[in-house]
Formats: structure tokens, C-alpha cells, sequence
């Protein structure tokens, strides 16, 4: 499970995106993967790097133009901006996955972001907080130290804590599927606690172990 911080959504150097691309072929672009499209109910594989025997273009990115141009898609007259734009509807476009989301699957797991603007259903918020404290407690403010210690504290927190933590965010996602409002889903969630805290961040750990005690 993944958060929706910015870094996790950066692309892989050779992916299918049009803000990487120039509108017409060569110049500073880069070397994206092959793309495809559907001509004739036939899926159709498209490079999106020119032939080395190419005349003009060899090994050289296509560019926009080029590419809308072999799928049909280019109009007389077509600026730029509305170029990206047909390209990056395109399905081989859209269904381009970010960086992480390509390693996590590319070893076998399921990728599964957490929703934006929610801390309440990010349990990651959790076990950052735990590692974190565990590193204030064993610092001693040298980088060395810091890389030492940094893979014990992700082992210092038991996974029974961390099934305890999916299970609150569980209990907000039943109130919302409830159709609660934001308001009444926490006063349920907030029935597990005695104490009420301003911050996600500001949790401890040891109030977090008896959600579900």
C-alpha cells in the first residue's frame, strides 16, 4: 500500500508520456517504450523510435506528430497543446503506471494507492510516526548512525500494531460506506478512544495498539 505522496507518482524514464515529447521528431526527447493502438479491432504495436536504417530520423524519437500521424489522429492545422492532448487520451497513454507501481507489480504484489486528501484511511501515517520516534530515541545526530538504525526501526514495529492500525482505517471506511459524513464517521472511530487528538501525526503509538484491544 502506497500514499499519494508526489515522489510515487513519477514516471519511468522511458514511459508513454507526451510532456516528454516534442511535436516533431529529433531534437532533445526522450526514448520512449513502445506503444499500441487498435486499427481494425487488431491491437497494433507502434514504435515510438524511429528505424536505424531511417533515412532522415535514425534511432531518433518519432515525436507527437509522427505518432498521431500512423494512428490516424492528426489533423491539418493541429497546434501542439491539442496534439498532447488527442495523445495523451489515448489508452497505451493512460494506462501508463508510475515508477513504483511498475517495481512493486514487476516483484509479484498488488500496488494500491491510498486515497488523496484522507490521512484517516492512511495507516502508513502510523508506522512512519513509530519509526520515527524510534530514530529520535537512538540518535545521536550523526548520518552514520542515522543509516544504521534506520533499518531496525522499520523492524521495531510488529505487524500485530500495523493490523491493528489497517483495522481503525477499516472502521472509517465502514462508517463512509454507512453513508456518514466525515463528522459522524469520527465520532464512531473516536469511540475506541478516550482521548482526542488534533493531528493524525500526533497519535502515539501506544494509544494506536489499543484501537483494537
Amino acid at each position: 500500500m502506497v500514499d499519494n505522496f508526489q515522489g510515487h507518482s513519477a514516471y519511468p524514464v522511458d514511459a508513454l508520456c507526451v510532456s516528454e515529447m516534442n511535436l516533431r521528431p529529433g531534437g532533445k526527447q526522450c526514448h520512449l517504450h513502445n506503444g499500441w493502438f487498435i486499427c481494425d479491432g487488431q491491437r497494433v504495436t507502434q514504435p515510438m523510435i524511429f528505424p536505424p536504417d531511417h533515412p532522415k530520423f535514425p534511432d531518433a524519437p518519432k515525436g507527437i506528430k509522427q505518432v498521431l500521424e500512423e494512428r490516424g489522429l492528426w489533423q491539418a492545422g493541429m497546434h501542439l497543446e491539442c496534439a498532447k492532448h488527442v495523445l495523451g487520451l489515448q489508452p497505451d497513454f493512460t494506462e501508463q503506471k508510475s515508477l513504483v507501481q511498475e517495481v512493486i507489480e514487476a516483484a509479484g504484489h498488488m500496488c494500491i494507492f491510498l486515497p488523496k486528501f484522507h490521512c484517516e484511511l492512511n495507516f502508513i501515517e502510523f508506522f512512519w510516526g513509530a519509526v520515527k520516534k524510534y530514530l529520535r530515541n537512538h540518535c545521536d545526530y550523526t548520518f552514520a548512525t542515522l543509516k544504521d538504525n534506520l533499518p531496525k526501526a522499520l523492524a521495531s514495529v510488529d505487524v500485530k500494531t500495523i493490523r491493528r492500525w489497517e483495522h481503525r482505517m477499516i472502521r472509517w471506511m465502514d462508517a463512509y460506506r454507512e453513508g456518514k459524513g466525515t463528522k459522524e464517521a469520527q465520532l464512531r472511530v473516536k469511540g475506541f478512544s478516550s482521548r482526542k487528538y488534533s493531528s493524525h501525526r500526533r497519535v502515539p503509538e501506544t494509544v494506536a495498539r489499543l484501537f483494537d484491544a
